[in-house]
């Protein structure tokens, strides 16, 4: 009689102990997917940051197509696809995102900004009117302002680039293309108020500074701004100037300036030299 029941408390044992193996595999498994998430995720956010982009496009595309469900991984092939210059492809990839019920209003401002990057200002402007007035992000202003710049809305422009201003810490670039769009409408010194507050937040932005020299130069200004500039750069922008003297018909102060930059250029600068030759002969 001992043994059937030592037998049966044996097979009992037996079976709780596998019953316990499998809920610590299953709980394993658990937690080793838990810690797959999280290095998915940084790996996913170094890709979208400092990753080379064709390399993050490849890793998006695979990801996703592995993790079809997978919304965050769409949207950062999308984001990928913007990164390596391929808008087209990012195009197709938004708008399945936004044709989903997972699609958002942050979706459709990338949408919006794919399509700009393909200068197609039409469907832009469309996708832009789909977003609700309140949702006002510094992204969707810079949008909208660029679009207002298309359609030579300028008081519309004005205001949308003042409000992506303020929605944002580093509003430089913001400064920059208001700067230009003024520029465009030939008002040099409005221009030139906007350049400068542009170099207040980045010293570093050439755009801005050679920009700057353009909307100077449309008031003959020909002297050289005070503003933070390397050896180089100061040759590039006295080029610049030189050239707009030139094509203002200022032709004997466009000479000097080009000369200028030969002289302070540390290294050969062949364009400004060939400029010169040309106003001689």
């Amino acid at each position: 009689m001992r043994q059937p029941v030592l037998l049966t408390l044996c097979l009992i044992g037996a079976t709780a102990l596998a019953g316990c193996q499998g809920t610590r595999d299953a709980a394993s498994k658990r937690a080793l997917k838990s810690v797959n998430v999280v290095d998915e995720s940084n790996l996913s956010d170094i890709m979208l940051t400092v990753g080379d982009p064709d390399e993050a496009v490849a890793y998006f595309q695979k990801t996703s197509a592995e993790n079809p469900d997978r919304i965050d991984l769409k949207r950062g092939l999308a984001k990928s696809l913007i990164r390596a210059n391929k808008p087209a492809q990012a195009i197709s990839v938004y708008t399945a995102i936004v044709a989903s019920p997972e699609g958002t209003n942050d979706d459709r401002v990338g949408l919006a900004d794919a399509q700009m990057r393909t200068s197609d200002w039409a469907a832009t402007a469309a996708t832009l009117n789909t977003i609700p007035p309140t949702f006002e992000t510094f992204e969707r202003y810079r949008l909208e302002a660029m679009v207002a710049d298309s359609q030579k809305n300028w008081k519309k422009a004005d205001s949308f680039y003042d409000i992506a201003a303020g929605l944002t810490n580093k509003p430089s670039g913001v400064y920059n293309n208001w700067g230009f769009s003024k520029l465009t409408r030939g008002d040099n010194a409005g221009a030139e108020k906007l350049f400068l507050e542009a170099l207040t937040y980045d010293p570093s932005l050439f755009t801005a500074k050679n920009n700057l020299i353009l909307a100077r130069a449309g008031q003959r200004k020909y002297d050289m701004p005070v503003i933070e500039m390397t050896q180089t750069e100061r040759a590039q922008l006295y080029y610049t100037l030189g050239l707009a003297a030139v094509k203002q018909g200022d032709t004997s102060v466009g000479r000097e300036l080009l000369q200028q930059a030969v002289d302070t250029s540390p290294t050969y600068f062949e364009a400004a030299e060939r400029s010169l030759k040309a106003l001689s002969t």
